[in-house]
């Protein structure tokens, strides 16, 4: 609204005339009062009303309404020192908003157009509150201060323009908002997403000692394990019949699906048609216990040993297999495996599927166990894995000084997603909004990261982007963070690029529970989304002193408030071979 080219700056040369000299045109001041107080206004038409009186009217020069004012001819008033085109200052008011709806993501830009050198505000609503956007000193506000901005606008010279939150293109194309209504895990910090939220927040780890003798002899003999036998959660003819990765996958499914409200049992005691119901679970190899078992068994008791479900115990879409069996869905069971973004990309994939129409509500994530003394020594053949004694503290150092590699671990993840027409027909509970996700190829090498973090930025970039959010939205960063010397430094490089020099809190999870492979994107998501729904950003565990090449604003030794700046929390993934996702969450108001 300001200084554009039809209302162009004006230079203030104030001086004393007599009001008979004054003609359309004139920037004018009926007291030194107004001059001091910057109020101006320009004439645009005078009338003699008598011998001593004139009557003329007055315009705001930034645009605004009419007023009438009558003066005595020899009245002294002060002018600008030039004449403005009374063509060019527009007869603009301000709109009632009394019965405007606001939401979050709306502007409201105000304008004092009484100042001819006032600078335009603009306010941005954010989780109920008005904040001032950019460098401006003038605070915050309420949706009952916007109001009244709008009300005593014309009286006070100034014009209120509001602009509701743009609808994405991609809506325009029918595409559906996806929301996020349950949460489920099965973690080294225990079952359920309960233990999982207090662990984090109490800043405890739940890497562990492999005591089985299997593992004797290794380098390195720590991981992050799960503390309860799954099977011993499940009905034992069921339980049977599941890898250990799909035991995780379903208990953590029935935990997010009963916390979104569902009946136990699935989809047809929920009154949902279960062909519009899906599954999207993501894992590298699933449970690769059970191949080396039956490898095992062939060796010592010959083909007749070997059990007729090592096949399809074997496959990494066994998790997803079972979700749909377990809760009886039908819609579509798939299964993503891109190294350690594929839970990540699970959910991505599933925030489609609803958007496009092809599922109106899917349970996303991610489920793995691969803590086996093969992937284990491959591992520690590759000096990827860190070592160091749990009971002294996280051997897992994210971000940190002294990081020396990544603790191997087990567990799942997984979010209940359903179209927000969907959840909200039914009075579901919403913790935020799906709202956007991206992915990239480092197309770098066959495990080591990308040091310049290019394919990670894009990523970062291609989520916010389709989130129909901007950078300057990102509150938090749930980082991926594996701990290793090259990938957190390409990861740090790559968000700092991204976001500037903004310090947004970043904390990473796996000082609290190692990698989790193709589980890690789905359980990093339900901590995100716990973090939006709480407002609270968990601390950092095992990195004492962060890396000065980070250099990032890393939460460590207690929580921290989640800024209230911005409405969008990224969550990302990253994996051997160039692999690169990012989910983008956002704060339902």
């Amino acid at each position: 609204m300001t200084h554009s080219p039809e209302t162009p700056e004006v230079p203030i040369r104030p001086y004393t005339v007599g009001a008979a000299e004054v003609v359309p045109g004139d920037l004018l001041a009926l007291s030194q009062e107004d001059v001091a107080g910057h109020r101006w206004h320009v004439v645009t038409h005078t009338l003699p009303v008598g011998p001593e009186v004139i009557q003329v009217t007055l315009r705001p020069p930034l645009g605004g309404v009419d007023r009438e004012e009558t003066l005595r001819r020899g009245q002294r008033v002060t002018v600008a020192g030039r004449r403005m085109d009374v063509d060019a200052v527009p007869c603009v008011s301000s709109p009632a908003l009394d019965d405007v709806e606001f939401r979050d993501g709306d502007r409201v830009h105000t304008l004092r157009t009484v100042d001819p050198e006032a600078d335009e505000v603009t306010y941005v609503r954010r989780w109920g509150a008005w904040a001032a956007e950019g460098p401006s000193s003038a605070g915050s506000a309420d949706d009952a201060d916007v109001r009244r901005w709008a009300a005593e606008a014309d009286r006070d010279g100034v014009l209120v323009r509001h602009d509701p939150r743009p609808v994405r293109a991609a809506e325009a194309a029918g595409a559906r908002r996806v929301v996020v209504t349950g949460l489920g895990a099965v973690t080294p910090l225990g079952v359920g997403t309960g233990e999982l939220w207090q662990g984090l927040l109490e800043g405890r780890h739940g890497i562990r000692e492999l005591a089985d003798e299997e593992f004797d002899g290794l380098p390195v003999r720590i991981a992050g394990t799960v503390p309860v036998d799954p099977a011993g959660l499940l009905p034992r003819q069921a339980a049977r019949r599941m890898n250990r990765a799909a035991q995780f996958a379903v208990l953590a499914a029935r935990e997010a699906w009963a916390d979104a409200g569902y009946a136990d049992g699935g989809t047809r005691e929920s009154g949902l048609d279960p062909e519009r119901v899906g599954v999207s679970l993501g894992a590298i190899l699933g449970d690769a216990s059970v191949l080396v078992g039956g490898d095992r068994k062939l060796r010592d008791r010959g083909p007749r040993g070997v059990s007729p479900l090592t096949t399809p115990m074997t496959v990494p879409s066994q998790a997803a297999s079972q979700v749909s069996l377990d809760l009886h869905i039908t819609g579509e069971a798939r299964t993503v495996t891109s190294a350690c973004a594929s839970g990540t990309e699970a959910i991505g994939q599933a925030v489609d599927r609803i958007r496009y129409g092809r599922v109106d509500v899917a349970l996303a994530g991610g489920a793995e166990a691969v803590v086996t003394p093969a992937i284990m020594a491959s591992f520690a053949a590759m000096r990827a894995l860190a070592a160091g004694d749990p009971a002294a503290g996280s051997p897992s150092h994210p971000f940190a000084k002294d990081r020396d590699g990544f603790v191997n671990g087990e567990g799942a993840g997984v979010l209940v997603l359903e179209s927000e027409e969907h959840a909200l027909a039914r009075g579901a509970r919403i913790y935020c909004e799906a709202a956007g996700w991206g992915l990239s190829a480092d197309a770098h090498h066959v495990a080591a990261p990308d040091p310049s973090g290019d394919g990670i930025a894009l990523a970062l970039r291609r989520a916010v982007r389709d989130a129909g959010g901007r950078v300057a939205d990102v509150v938090h960063v749930n980082a991926h963070a594996t701990a290793t010397v090259d990938g957190d430094l390409a990861e740090a490089r790559a968000v700092r690029g991204v976001l500037g020099r903004r310090d947004v809190p970043v904390t990473a999870l796996k000082g609290h529970l190692g990698h989790l492979q193709g589980a890690a994107g789905g359980v990093e998501a339900v901590a995100a989304v716990l973090t939006l729904h709480h407002g609270v950003v968990p601390p950092t565990v095992g990195c004492g002193e962060v890396d000065a090449a980070v250099d990032l604003d890393v939460v460590r030794g207690e929580p921290r408030t989640l800024p209230s700046d911005g409405d969008l929390v990224l969550s990302n993934s990253f994996g051997f071979g160039g692999h690169n996702a990012v989910l983008a969450l956002r704060r339902v108001a």
